[in-house]
């Protein structure tokens, strides 16, 4: 018997996992339920409030920052996931940030989603 893996879409919606913008007027009422975030490095200059409520809400925020060079900020601290352009010292970028996985390569964000 072969192992199926299932879609994005189903492996998404299966995690709870919601688009910064998919969010409502309401972001709070937007985030409840929802196990992640997902944002780009474009996104997070618009994003404070979201990334406040995502942590009152418990909600885990993947950013997808390849392309950018990654600039130091308040946003990090609540950030989990970091996905970065291949080549990026990932482990000490971690460090320098105290995100819980910071990894590099193409592909999808959701893929390194827990």
């Amino acid at each position: 018997m072969v192992a199926q893996w299932p879609s994005y879409a189903t492996r998404c919606d299966a995690m709870n996992v919601i688009e910064f913008s998919e969010l409502g007027e309401d972001i709070r009422a937007s985030l409840q339920g929802k196990r992640w975030l997902l944002l780009t490095a474009e996104e997070l200059s618009q994003a404070t409030a979201a990334l406040m409520f995502s942590e009152l809400e418990d909600v885990l925020v993947a950013v997808d920052y390849r392309g950018h060079d990654v600039e130091d900020g308040m946003w990090a601290r609540a950030v989990h996931l970091l996905l970065v352009d291949e080549g990026t010292p990932t482990s000490q970028l971690q460090r320098e940030t105290g995100i819980s996985k910071v990894v590099s390569g193409s592909g999808e964000l959701t893929a390194h989603l827990w």
